[in-house]
């Protein structure tokens, strides 16, 4: 007992140093889940939007649920999940709302319903005395098919319309009626009752901008208000799910309406987006907020959007650090995969930043794109050499992971052994010139195959997740499941497909090898 008022005293230790927590009373009680814990989901800006649009819904309530930053007290002290708000046991809410931001979450997707003491599959929930199990979130702009067997509803693309219309009808549906009548409805898939499989929904442009509602020092981004200047991206790069045919390209909000929603008690505001850069009056909000006292936070800067007077404000506004995506490890491999920009851009920004005053420039990128070989390395070694005289550098690579709904949907993985070996060349060539910061190969393998595979995936991620989830439980789940050979016909299918490589070549590369 004393193991659990112990995990119930540092909830309310948190909840307590919050800004903007909702309370409510209202007769439907939605579980709004994140498969992360608390620090990285209180810093998801659309997490934060569904729990206030929940909130404005004149019958229902939110109240969140993270996953435990130590999973094995709760098991040990046989202490039922609970929400934050209230600490009431989360099985008791009438429906359970995931938001899934990738794919490497499923594992504590499933530790929440477990941990909740809900079976894992759909098919075993289907007695009426279990809530009703929902998964949106970034997630679903790709590939949300390995989630098919553990929901009831996948909520797909932007929900801040959508939620409304899903708890109208779950406050006044029996299950089997509500589930028949959202699979009709676009946005939602109901698994294994047909209706429009795969839909992004668009929320309306009077939802905008989605921002913070809670505000606290225990997140990745300490105290700092979110808000979103702009949604989507105008700009075509072929790896990117977000690109600017996914739901109308870009949609800016004007400076005005931005301000008015950042309250007086936030000192420190994040513009998030997919391009906030390529906002057109991106310079003269930056300056406003930074004259009014704030620090400021940009995500996803674009060499080529940057000038010295936008680099000037962040600096003004306590950014020591510039950080830019080159996303190619030579120009060919930038063109194609179409991103825009060029050394020249990238070599300019740098310059901005030591004229500024910074003191680090970190450059993201990314290897084992289709047709890279060792001369792209070192291409890559040659021009982070030439950044790290004009200023510090540190590059964070990342193996490329081909995603659904993208024209590189169906590239194969470059294979393990493959990306460590490209790894080492990159880092051997900066030693002592560059700090380079790689993610894990396996683990990009891990999410290459759950981003490609159907519900199969899923199934295969269960199994993993049950095994222990360590790499080679994924290795064996994957090979039970049939997923490689499943990969392989995709793979086989991007190679005939004349419109899934558009600016290079037509033969494609041999499937993934781990």
């Amino acid at each position: 007992m004393e193991g659990r008022y112990s995990l119930i005293g540092h909830v309310r230790s948190l909840l307590a140093d919050e800004e903007g927590t909702l309370y409510k009373e209202a007769p439907y009680r939605v579980a709004l889940c994140y498969p992360s814990p608390y620090h990285v989901g209180m810093s998801s800006l659309g997490f934060q939007a569904i729990y206030r649009e929940v909130h404005q819904h004149l019958g229902a309530t939110a109240e969140r649920v993270f996953l435990p930053d130590d999973v094995e007290a709760f098991r040990r002290t046989r202490t039922p999940l609970f929400t934050w708000e209230s600490q009431a046991p989360v099985s008791s809410f009438s429906m359970l709302a995931f938001s899934v931001a990738y794919e490497l979450e499923l594992t504590g997707f499933f530790t929440l319903l477990d941990l909740a003491g809900l079976p894992l599959l759909a098919e075993e929930r289907r007695d009426g005395r279990h809530p009703l199990v929902v998964a949106g979130g970034p997630l679903t702009f790709s590939n949300p098919d390995p989630l098919e067997p553990f929901v009831d509803v996948l909520v797909q693309g932007e929900s801040e319309d959508l939620i409304h219309v899903l708890i109208d009808a779950a406050a006044s549906m029996e299950r089997e009626a509500l589930l028949d009548h959202l699979a009709r409805i676009p946005g939602f898939r109901v698994p294994g009752r047909g209706g429009p499989r795969y839909h992004v929904a668009k929320a309306q442009d009077a939802r905008l901008p989605a921002r913070s509602q809670i505000i606290t020092p225990h997140t990745e981004l300490r105290s700092m208000f979110l808000i979103e200047p702009e949604r989507g991206c105008s700009r075509g790069c072929h790896y990117c799910v977000m690109r600017r045919t996914t739901n109308g390209g870009m949609r800016t909000v004007p400076p005005e309406r931005i301000l008015s929603l950042i309250p007086d008690h936030a000192r420190r505001v994040g513009l998030v987006g997919a391009a906030v850069t390529d906002h057109p009056r991106i310079v003269e909000l930056l300056r406003t907020l930074v004259d009014a006292g704030r620090e400021v936070g940009v995500s996803s800067l674009r060499a080529d959007r940057l000038t010295q007077a936008l680099v000037d404000q962040l600096r003004r506004g306590g950014a020591t650090n510039l950080t830019v995506a080159a996303d190619g490890a030579s120009q060919r491999m930038r063109d194609m995969v179409d991103r825009k920009h060029s050394e020249e851009q990238i070599v300019r920004a740098a310059g901005f930043a030591r004229t500024a005053g910074m003191k680090q420039l970190k450059v993201y990128n990314v290897v084992g794109l289709p047709f890279e070989d060792a001369s792209d390395i070192d291409e890559l070694i040659r021009f982070t050499t030439e950044l790290s005289r004009i200023l510090p550098v540190a590059l964070g690579v990342a193996p490329f992971v081909a995603k659904r709904n993208t024209p590189l949907d169906g590239a194969p993985f470059a294979g393990i052994r493959e990306v460590e070996t490209r790894l080492e060349r990159l880092r051997k060539g900066l030693r002592g010139r560059a700090e380079v910061r790689p993610t894990s190969a396996r683990w990009a393998w891990v999410e290459y195959m759950l981003a490609q595979c159907g519900p199969e995936g899923g199934l295969a991620a269960m199994d993993a997740w049950r095994a222990g989830a360590g790499f080679s439980a994924w290795k064996k789940a994957f090979e039970a499941r049939g997923c490689e050979p499943y990969l392989a016909r995709r793979v086989e299918d991007g190679r005939r497909n004349p419109t899934v490589w558009p600016t290079v070549p037509k033969v494609m590369p041999a499937a993934s090898a781990v």
